[in-house]
């Protein structure tokens, strides 16, 4: 197990280690039941398999709260879940937090909006992510609105800083990533706005299969993607992700060079 209180662990330089504007609305018990509710769907929607994922929910500045090591999500109750500090440090409960703590305390280091985090294994997502290739199409306009894009985040060895390495530019810039040869990682003002993003990431993934089974998905022109982005204040929708070159491809982006 890394030890993650060390140099190599240490928050990324130019970041906020504390959050702004943090308020426990909650009591800790209904994070708990939080966390407890989507590990059960993350399990029955097949997005894990085995001891698979982890989700966390930061509870203030200094403390997270998380699932455990070695424990299916499927099996995961209420008085199982770890509180530990900001550098992955167990400070109460009788198991081991996840050995993937670092990845969740580096996106609440990078993102002070962000108080819950989700990661797992949903297949098809993780299929692109293992075939190299990033959810980067303007698809549907739920997708646009609410992610923009899903970039590719390189690989890195599990339970490492490596993990982490190829993530941090992409954190800042986007709410959810794939991860390469690896799975998915998605974040959000709450627990639930983290879990329906990774919801969103899987249904775009097998919307982008089926059209490319059939012929090829086709994107959307800029025109149509730059409305997307606008209508967001009016459905109400905040994310950090805006229109970059590529970021969605749109169909203007797939014509031959003249």
């Amino acid at each position: 197990m890394p030890n993650l209180s060390s140099p190599s662990f240490a928050k990324p330089d130019g970041f906020p280690a504390r959050i702004e504007n943090v308020r426990m609305a909650k009591t800790e018990q209904d994070y708990r039941d939080d966390i407890v509710r989507i590990c059960r769907l993350v399990y029955e929607k097949g997005w894990v398999a085995a001891n698979d994922g982890n989700v966390s929910v930061r509870l203030d500045e200094d403390r997270v709260l998380c699932t455990p090591t070695a424990l299916s999500k499927a099996m995961v109750e209420a008085d199982d879940l770890i509180v530990c500090d900001m550098t992955g440090n167990k400070v109460e409960g009788r198991r081991d937090r996840t050995s993937e703590i670092a990845m969740h305390t580096t996106i609440y280091s990078m993102r002070s909006d962000v108080t819950a985090v989700v990661h797992a294994h949903p297949p098809v997502a993780t299929g692109f992510a293992t075939a190299g290739r990033a959810l980067d199409k303007a698809l549907l306009p739920e997708a646009i609105i609410h992610l923009g894009a899903v970039p590719l985040a390189a690989y890195g060895l599990p339970g490492t800083p490596a993990l982490t390495e190829g993530m941090l530019p992409l954190i800042p810039e986007y709410d959810a990533l794939l991860m390469e040869n690896h799975g998915c990682v998605s974040y959000g003002r709450d627990a639930w706005q983290a879990f329906f993003r990774m919801e969103m990431v899987e249904h775009l993934a097998r919307i982008t299969f089926v059209a490319e089974m059939l012929g090829g998905a086709r994107p959307l022109p800029r025109e149509e993607v730059d409305k997307l982005f606008t209508a967001r204040k009016r459905y109400n929708v905040s994310s950090r992700t805006r229109m970059m070159p590529g970021m969605p491809i749109v169909a203007e982006d797939l014509l031959p060079p003249e």
